[in-house]
């Protein structure tokens, strides 16, 4: 059995006028990412967990937020989409681990998961190829300026990708290196 190892890092947080930091941290990232949350196909035997997550300091005016994980070193041309859920309620501050499974009913009401560059909706896994690179992942939340996004659980994550950009009041990443 092949284990992927996994650095997670605070990057890209948003400083707030009033001095305090929207940041996003995780239980489950600490220094490696163990096999629980790699997928569980591809060719990798994880169990394809999503991780805990929890942010604080989002902005005045925050609405919603949401979670993207993107794989920006998949040979794909475009990178690869892992996940995306959006329309999280402005009063949840964490996501319980496993919320990833659209089948666990681990995941805030009223949220939705669209499909990831997989074809199907919520959390899909880290599995680059064998002896490539370590790719980096990038998980982020985003504090929103509006309670739904509009999108529904076919939209592509390129195009939730716009959306949340155009919506985004803050966000705050994590990047987890993985390497097979």
């Amino acid at each position: 059995m092949k284990i992927l190892f996994f650095t997670a890092i605070t990057l890209f947080i948003s400083k707030l006028s009033y001095g305090q930091t929207f940041t996003l941290k995780s239980v489950d990232l600490g220094g490696q990412f163990t096999n629980e949350f790699v997928a569980g196909h591809f060719g990798c035997n994880g169990s394809n967990k999503s991780p805990e997550l929890n942010w604080q300091n989002a902005p005045t005016g925050t609405k919603s937020f949401a979670i993207t994980m993107y794989d920006m070193d998949a040979p794909s041309g475009s990178g690869f989409w892992h996940w995306v859920m959006v329309d999280i309620p402005a009063g949840v501050l964490e996501i319980k681990q496993g919320a990833g499974d659209v089948k666990s009913g681990l995941a805030p009401a009223g949220s939705l998961q669209s499909i990831s560059d997989t074809g199907l909706p919520g959390y899909q896994g880290p599995c680059p190829g064998e002896g490539e690179a370590p790719h980096h992942y990038l998980i982020t939340v985003y504090a929103l300026k509006t309670e739904k996004l509009g999108t529904t659980v076919n939209s592509t994550a390129a195009l939730s990708g716009f959306l949340l950009n155009k919506q985004a009041l803050a966000k705050a990443s994590l990047i987890v290196y993985c390497k097979r």
